[in-house]
């Protein structure tokens, strides 16, 4: 419970602790913010990592020349295009063998739909992926369990993460030093992490809506 509220504090208030880092590692916080991000978006089991919120207080340091900011813009890229091509490759690893196995709730059509997937939109979903948390971490593994073709998968993941890494940095180094922004950072952080669930808040509620409609049609039609 702990570690749990830590890491929440550490996510709300992340310009507070990633200042103090930097007073206290220097310039290990580099290497910090490139395992950080390395997890959150190539280990599946690591989704609740900062992400959005860590670029955004990383370009905000940066503006204060408490970080290089080509130095942040490299190793965050460096750090989200090795995140997502680790998980890509987890996921083409693992992902046909468990499909091989045929089972009540691991069928290999799934793969085949997923597969079919990737080959039509896969370039869109790990573009629009990277701005969405949880999304982001679980979208390049999804991609490798389908067979995603891999030249197609690390053009649009160079892509993405150049969009993702270079706004979001960008936003909090020129952001930052706006007065209002340095005193209200909590504020920010609340809104860019609001921003970032809300695609997932309206899939569900779409999705809840949906499933009513055709329950209430059935009931109709009976």
């Amino acid at each position: 419970m702990e570690v749990l509220l830590y890491l929440i504090d550490f996510i709300l208030h992340i310009d507070k602790h990633l200042f103090e880092l930097v007073e206290q590692y220097g310039h290990l916080v580099y290497l910090i913010l490139f395992v950080i991000v390395f997890c959150e978006t190539g280990l599946v089991v690591t989704p609740f990592l900062p992400g959005d919120s860590l670029l955004f207080a990383s370009g905000v340091a940066a503006g204060v020349n408490l970080l290089g900011y080509g130095h942040v813009m490299l190793v965050l890229f460096a750090a989200g295009v090795l995140g997502d091509a680790c998980n890509y490759f987890i996921g083409r690893y693992v992902g046909p063998p468990i499909f091989s196995r045929e089972s009540r709730f691991i069928k290999r059509e799934y793969l085949i739909k997923a597969n079919a997937f990737y080959t039509r939109h896969g370039g869109k979903a790990i573009v629009l992926a990277r701005f969405v948390p949880i999304v982001r971490t679980f979208a390049p593994f999804v991609a490798g369990v389908a067979l995603m073709f891999p030249p197609a998968f690390f053009t649009y993941n160079f892509l993405g993460c150049a969009l993702w890494v270079g706004g979001l940095v960008s936003a909090g180094f020129f952001l930052g030093n706006i007065p209002w922004v340095r005193a209200n950072f909590s504020i920010i952080v609340y809104i860019i992490v609001l921003v970032s669930v809300m695609p997932i808040a309206i899939e569900m509620c779409r999705s809840w809506w949906q499933g009513r409609k055709a329950k209430a049609e059935v009931k109709t039609s009976r």
